[in-house]
């Protein structure tokens, strides 16, 4: 991929826009509201032949560092430190602001490559403002409408001229796509700790934190490399239950993290080990056993717990309890804050993300199935006992099997979990969702089977 491109600029000019145009799906949360963006977002961005890395970053505001504006304002500087190039965006419609003016002065000193974008410039009041940017002193404005598509030509030519070149290496592109790193979402109630828990992950403060809960608005998604093997990691915004969420933004962020569990392998449902298991952090669970996804319990804030030993002990028997879907589910206390935990968390995901890719073979299963029917026949049903015949596993990734039989829609839950508790035990797959199909049919392989 050929470099970083930073797009930076005051709020609500449109650099979510932009970045969800130049990803080509819509990754960041757009609103006519300003600020909606607060963490450095990244994305792989295609503009003709060209590919490379695209961060959009929050609004900048001057502000008091301690102040979230003001901890917006150091992530967007993080990440002009660490562009190629800058794309600095203003409002053509609006037209120039003293905002503007002191942060194209930031851009300027940075000595980083500009490409000046005079975005909204559709229409006559925006072709205005196009004019008036020539007095930033940054170069030729190029006039877009990141809404619209249009001027993308005109960007594109701009950044050929800027970007590295991209090495020809083909076969070390063929390795990068065999080794696809293990995606991990890191989910729960707001302000469970989730980003300072990445931040502690990473060493650097690079996601926003604070007292303030909701700070995370976007499914961030970020790469990392734990022990030599490749994770990409997706901070999300916290779920809180539906009722409360009235807030237009919130309940783009709270989609915005359905959408980051649906695309994880493995998922982490953070808990504040100072109030564990509450209702939402079992909805939560719930939505991650209906994806089919593999779960690790995160006991976060365990500094903050006394009687440790006895509490770990009694919250693990009340997961078990609890959480009677995902059977055997690790629970890893932590702390993000002091920075504890961290490897216990990621040897249980990489365990967990291999019992979700386990695969049972079906002479194995089958000598499983005889001895449990041996112990607990199916019931009969109006006199004519359910009958059993053969089981396989159909796929991987959560692990689902079928069994084929007769009468299997009359099967009682009863049976069915009894089945499916017998599976996890005897396989080693704890703490995954486990599928299990009935099909009433002949043995598909064996030719003389009948219905």
């Amino acid at each position: 991929m050929a470099g970083t491109v930073a797009i930076i600029g005051r709020p609500n000019v449109g650099k979510s826009t932009l970045f969800n145009r130049l990803v080509g799906k819509k990754l960041a949360l757009v609103d006519d509201r300003p600020g909606v963006t607060r963490d450095r977002r990244e994305g792989e961005a295609r503009l003709g032949e060209l590919t490379f890395n695209v961060v959009d970053t929050a609004g900048l505001e001057e502000a008091d560092e301690a102040s979230l504006a003001g901890r917006m304002r150091a992530q967007t500087e993080v990440a002009i430190a660490e562009a190629d190039v800058i794309l600095f965006v203003i409002d053509a419609r609006v037209g120039l602001t003293p905002s503007d003016h002191a942060f194209a002065d930031l851009v300027r000193r940075s000595g980083k490559p500009v490409i000046l974008l005079a975005n909204k410039a559709e229409g006559g009041k925006g072709m205005e403002g196009t004019y008036e940017a020539f007095g930033l002193g940054l170069g030729d404005p190029v006039p877009i409408s990141a809404e619209h598509g249009e001027g993308l030509g005109e960007l594109h030519d701009a950044l050929a001229a800027l970007l590295p070149s991209e090495p020809d290496d083909e076969e070390g592109k063929e390795q990068e796509d065999a080794d696809r790193p293990v995606r991990v979402a890191i989910v729960g109630r707001p302000n469970a700790g989730k980003s300072t828990l990445v931040n502690r992950m990473l060493g650097e403060e690079r996601l926003l934190t604070g007292p303030e809960a909701g700070i995370t608005r976007d499914t961030i998604s970020l790469d990392w490399d734990w022990r030599g093997r490749r994770v990409k990691l997706f901070d999300t915004a916290g779920m809180r239950k539906r009722a409360r969420v009235e807030d237009k933004l919130e309940k783009l962020s709270v989609a915005d993290g359905l959408r980051a569990v649906r695309f994880a392998d493995v998922v982490v449902v953070l808990l504040d080990a100072t109030i564990p298991f509450e209702k939402q952090d079992l909805t939560i669970v719930d939505l991650v056993e209906r994806e089919g996804r593999a779960l690790v319990i995160g006991l976060n804030k365990w500094d903050l717990v006394a009687d440790r030993p006895g509490l770990l002990k009694e919250l693990k028997e009340e997961a078990s309890r609890l959480l009677a879907q995902v059977k055997g589910v690790p629970v890893v206390p932590l702390s993000g804050l002091a920075g504890q935990g961290i490897d216990d968390l990621m040897k249980a995901v990489f365990e967990a993300y291999e019992v979700w890719n386990r695969r049972v073979p079906t002479a194995q299963l089958n000598r499983w199935l005889g001895d449990m029917l041996e112990i607990h026949p199916p019931p009969a049903v109006a006199g004519r006992r359910i009958k059993i015949r053969y089981m396989t596993q159909v796929k991987a990734r959560p692990p689902h099997f079928a069994i084929f039989g007769n009468q299997l829609q009359e099967l009682p839950r009863s049976y069915t979990r009894y089945l499916v508790n017998g599976l996890r035990e005897t396989f080693d797959l704890p703490g995954v969702p486990i599928r299990l199909s009935l099909r009433t049919g002949k043995n598909p392989f064996d030719k003389g089977g009948r219905s």
